[in-house]
């Protein structure tokens, strides 16, 4: 019985509701695709809560990965029985099988697992966009992460390290820190919105950092702001705690001419070919060691929503992979 998560009105985990679906025929530049893995992310839960809009009825998910079982007119990418993955839109990848545009499918290497590339690809290729296009990392370059314990932050991590930079990890709570540490920070802050600016002076010698990367938005907003030297770059790109309060043009200037930007991954793979090209130095990555998935909860799609619950309420310390 093939199945689909679909979303009739956004609010908590218990709005996803489960529908049958027929194995359907692919049209021009689409395959047929039978999952075997399902990521899930933060966006997703964003989405469903409605913080995210997106149009109503859909399916949910970005990120799954699965083999090739037919293919539409026009296809040449991909073959029937490729392992293949994917990391962005159109919405639907909480199902056992879908329709997926061909351009966009990620062919997988023989030594990545389906459920490793469900919980590589979209968080991958969102730390590659971060640390090598929003702010060009290399050697000598001091970085601020958030969520460095956590799925993403496991892969920023070390990848900021293979690039030279000088790691500075900010985690939710105590118990948090040998796992960041062992993600290859080289320091690592537990939050306090009151005195983490000041934590970030001591630990740099009063340098602060080149750039932040914030997904976490209106509680830390203010603290990434006073953690960043002259001419330091915020990356505000998420909203966890909520969106972050409007800033004016002045504060940034009083602050020490301050750059912010708010990026997102689909700007950043609009194209098939930078999609393809960003997903490759993942891969790349993945192949010689620098970053590894780490899987923490494997997950039935039946139970979508405590997946959904467990990530919301910070229990996850890595990622989270539905098993059609």
């Amino acid at each position: 019985m093939l199945t689909r998560v679909q979303l009739h009105q956004v609010g908590a985990p218990q709005v996803l509701q489960f529908e049958q679906v027929q194995a359907q025929a692919p049209g021009a530049g689409e395959v047929w695709l039978e999952q075997t893995a399902i990521g899930v992310n933060p966006l997703d839960l964003s989405q469903r809560s409605g913080a995210v809009p997106v149009a109503l009825p859909c399916g949910l998910g970005l990120e799954g990965a699965g083999l090739v079982k037919a293919i539409g007119p026009g296809v040449t990418q991909v073959q029937v029985g490729d392992r293949v993955a994917y990391a962005t839109g159109p919405l639907g990848a909480y199902a056992s099988a879908r329709l997926y545009p061909a351009e966009r499918l990620v062919k997988l290497p023989p030594a990545l697992a389906s459920d490793a590339a469900a919980a590589l690809l979209f968080k991958g290729i969102t730390a590659q966009y971060l640390l090598k296009t929003t702010y060009p990392v290399g050697p000598g370059t001091r970085v601020l992460i958030y969520g460095a314990a956590g799925a993403l932050g496991q892969l920023m991590v070390p990848w900021a390290k293979h690039l030279g930079a000088t790691v500075i990890g900010v985690v939710s709570k105590a118990q948090s820190v040998e796992r960041a540490r062992a993600a290859g920070c080289d320091e690592v802050l537990v939050f306090d919105a009151a005195t983490l600016a000041q934590q970030v002076v001591e630990v740099t010698q009063g340098h602060k950092v080149d750039v932040v990367y914030d997904p976490i938005g209106r509680v830390s907003f203010a603290a990434s702001l006073d953690s960043l030297r002259p001419r330091g770059l915020l990356v505000s790109f998420g909203a966890a705690s909520g969106a972050p309060e409007a800033v004016q043009v002045g504060t940034l200037n009083a602050k020490g001419s301050l750059f912010l930007t708010r990026p997102s991954l689909a700007a950043h793979t609009a194209s098939a070919s930078e999609y393809q090209a960003r997903a490759a130095d993942v891969l790349d990555a993945f192949a010689t060691g620098i970053i590894q998935p780490r899987i923490w909860q494997r997950y039935p799609l039946a139970d979508v929503a405590q997946a959904h619950a467990d990530l919301h309420d910070g229990r996850a310390q890595g990622a989270i992979v539905l098993i059609p």
